[in-house]
């Protein structure tokens, strides 16, 4: 886990460095996130022994405790769903990408440090 969050650190920073935009560099977090989350399915699904999910309550439930923990090491969980059970929010109780991370006064509230997550979220459950 700290080499993840070491290297995960330089990539970061060296988009910084190309970018200069902190918005297309959140952007490019997130794709970069999104391509992950896609092929990383396979992976889950031959791995975890996962049975079909029967709706997207269950997908949410299994993602956040077993498809996180597996690829990141720590769980989620699974809050303020909407009334049609369509939407909710993971909460990660810690983020292994964040460790040894201080943002500069000048990124913080701007740059979504951790946005390659929520792309590979978006990209798993496609």
């Amino acid at each position: 886990s700290d080499l993840l969050a070491l290297t995960y650190g330089a990539l970061v920073t060296q988009l910084l460095r190309d970018i200069e935009d902190v918005e297309i560099v959140n952007t490019t977090l997130e794709k970069m996130g999104y391509k992950i989350g896609l092929r990383i399915v396979d992976e889950f699904l031959a791995k975890s022994n996962v049975g079909p999910c029967q709706d997207f309550r269950e997908t949410c439930d299994v993602l956040a405790k077993v498809g996180l923990r597996m690829f990141l090491g720590t769980a989620a969980e699974c809050v303020q769903w909407n009334r049609e059970l369509t939407a909710c929010t993971l909460v990660l109780p810690e983020n292994p990408l964040a460790e040894y991370v201080e943002l500069p006064p000048h990124l913080t509230n701007r740059l979504w440090y951790s946005n390659l997550i929520c792309g590979v979220v978006r990209g798993a459950l496609e």
